[in-house]
This record gives C-alpha cells, sequence and structure tokens, in this order.
C-alpha cells in the first residue's frame, strides 16, 4: 500500500485529517477547521481516536458501503469545543458515533443503532480523525472520571456490551465467543460480567494467549481442537461470533446446545447457510447485533469507573496523528498482535 504524506497546516484556521484516499493509500489532508455547527449540534475538539477492523477495512478497500475520499474514526473522544445547550466548553465527551434519523419505525421504537437512514462516522460521512468534529447533541455523553484515552474505548466495548444484552445472559449460561480480537474480546468481557461461564475459540495461539496473560480467561480453544469434548459434549448455551468469517459463523451451529442463543456481532458479506433440522431440533434463536445504544455506552462507562474493565491491558499503544501516516501500515499487518491503538490528537 502506498502511504502519501503531506505537511501539517500552518494555519490555525486549519486542521490536519487522516483520511482514506482511495484504496491503499492513507494521507494526512489540511481542511479548514469548523468554527460553527448547525442548530442541535455540539462542536467537539478530537482528543483520541481508536483505530479499529472498520478502518483498516476501509484503508484495505474491503468496506461495501463506502464512497472515498474518506476521514476515517468512529471511537472517539473530545472537548466540547464551545459551550451549547447543557454543554460547557472544556467537557469531556464521548461520542456515539451512529447518526440516527429519529424518525424511521427503528428509531420511534427506540433502536437507533440500526436506524433506516443510519449513517456512521467515518463510514457514511466524514469521522473524526481531526481536530473538530460537528456532532448531534444528543450523540454526546458525559465521561465523567474517564481519561481521554478511556473515553476513547468506549465505543467499541459497547459494541460487545450490547451483543450480550441482546443474548439476555444468566450465570447459568456457557458462554462462546468466537473470535479474539478486540470485539470478541469486549464481549468476553462483559459475558464473565454476567457471571456466565465464559470460553473463546480462536484461529491465532498468539491471541488465545494474550487473552489468557492480560485478562485472565482460562477457558480457551485453538480452531480444529475437539472442542465438544469432554463436560462441553453437550455444546454452548450461547455463542457471540465476532471473527467476521462467514466459514466460521457457519462452523458455530454444531457447537450449539439444544436451547441456544448465536448472537452474530460480526457481519459478512456473504450468504450464511446452515442445517435446517439441526437448527429446528435445537430450537435454536439466531440473535443479530448491530451496534449499540446510549444504555450500552453508559454501561460500559460505568464498568471502566468501577474498575470492572481494565482499559490498560486493551490499550496496546498510544500514537500521535502526525506518527500515523507512516505507521498505519504496519497497524493493519500486525493486527494480531495489537487489541487497540489510540490516535492522540
Amino acid at each position: 500500500m502506498n502511504i502519501e504524506k503531506t505537511k501539517y497546516p500552518a494555519s490555525a484556521r486549519s486542521m490536519a485529517c487522516g483520511t482514506v484516499v482511495e484504496p491503499g493509500v492513507f494521507r494526512i489532508e489540511t481542511r479548514e477547521m469548523p468554527d460553527s455547527a448547525p442548530q442541535g449540534w455540539v462542536l467537539v475538539d478530537v482528543a483520541a481516536v481508536g483505530i479499529c477492523g472498520t478502518d483498516y477495512h476501509i484503508l484495505e478497500g474491503k468496506h461495501p458501503f463506502l464512497h472515498y475520499p474518506r476521514v476515517i474514526g468512529h471511537e472517539l473522544s473530545g472537548r466540547v469545543a464551545i459551550s451549547a445547550g447543557n454543554w460547557s466548553a472544556g467537557d469531556l465527551v464521548v461520542v456515539n458515533p451512529y447518526l440516527s434519523c429519529g424518525t424511521c419505525r427503528a428509531c420511534r421504537r427506540g433502536k437507533p443503532n440500526c436506524c433506516s437512514n443510519i449513517e456512521v462516522l467515518g463510514v457514511h460521512r466524514d469521522g473524526g480523525l481531526c481536530a473538530r468534529i460537528a456532532v448531534p447533541q444528543e450523540n454526546l455523553y458525559p465521561a465523567t472520571g474517564l481519561t481521554e484515552i478511556q473515553a476513547a474505548m468506549v465505543e467499541f466495548l459497547a459494541i460487545g456490551a450490547h451483543a450480550v444484552r441482546r443474548a439476555s445472559l444468566s450465570a447459568d449460561d456457557r458462554v462462546l465467543v468466537t473470535g479474539a480480537g478486540p470485539i470478541g474480546i469486549g464481549t468476553a468481557l462483559f459475558a464473565r460480567l454476567s457471571g456466565a461461564e465464559v470460553h473463546l475459540l480462536d484461529m491465532s495461539p498468539a491471541r488465545l494467549n494474550q487473552v489468557k496473560e492480560k485478562f485472565g480467561f482460562r477457558n480457551i480453544h485453538l480452531v480444529g481442537s475437539d472442542i465438544l469434548s469432554g463436560p462441553l459434549r453437550d455444546g454452548f448455551d450461547v455463542i457471540f461470533d465476532a471473527t467476521g468469517n462467514a466459514a466460521a459463523i457457519e462452523a458455530g451451529f454444531p457447537l450449539l446446545a439444544h436451547g441456544s442463543r448465536y448472537v452474530l456481532v460480526s457481519v459478512v458479506k456473504e450468504t450464511i447457510c446452515f442445517s435446517d433440522p439441526e437448527f429446528h431440533k435445537r430450537e435454536t434463536q439466531i440473535i443479530g447485533s448491530r451496534n449499540a445504544t446510549r444504555e450500552d455506552f453508559e454501561t460500559v462507562m460505568s464498568a471502566i469507573r468501577t474498575n470492572r474493565i481494565d482499559t490498560g491491558a486493551l490499550c496496546t499503544l498510544t500514537i500521535r496523528l502526525e506518527d500515523l501516516q507512516t505507521r498505519i501500515n504496519e497497524l493493519a499487518r500486525d493486527r494480531e498482535a495489537l487489541i487497540k491503538a489510540i490516535v492522540t490528537l
């Protein structure tokens, strides 16, 4: 992949924006810094941005719903730039990047996370890998008690918290999380907080060792092992897929116990196939889990404030925006060793 360089803006009225110009080309571009926002919106000076799989997929040209060029970044923390509404300048906030219409059926029924007309910052519209961004007031949550780095990790953890809430876990459930990347780890952490017995499955020994050493998960399984043996022969009450791989999703169906739930956290472009007789005899529920809601963001922030989530273990490295253009390909290539890279501005 080609990385193009530009100089940072000299003018205080300009700002640097981390932009994927086209597949394979990341460039720090200069754009005008906004000094006003539409009614009901708030200007936020971005403090930290988490880089996630979506950003890497955009760089690699693998995202199906994207038009280039695109300023990436949707895992955002920042400080209110200009007082507006109930917000005062300097307030530290977490940004919910899912901009919903508020009028479609899903929104009217309290599910803005799957709004029919949703726009996600950094995907459908330019994101927050820049100095300042305008955001609807209702998409800002006070990050009281959190650091700027911690606040930038709330969104990706909320994905897992939402999936766990969708599954209605109990302490009696035996859970398998397939895929030990950042979303899978977040899902596993909140599943464990529910009291459930949590197992993780991955094809990478390095990832499995990481979740064992950093987070204390002991029930880890390598893809290809005989997972349904001994006490696990009856299968799992709940499986969360966080692989983003169609074959892996299909391989999960035989691991389901009777009376189980299969929660699809990851999204794939392919058609998923499974045996209907096997599905029916188990009376399996298939549950889609998309994005997160304010409730999930609040759950995550509470868990961080009370030290039930170790954000220090989740943050693999921090990097300045000006250094990202020479490192982003390396980060994309070495994802197995990363949990979360945070860009600071």
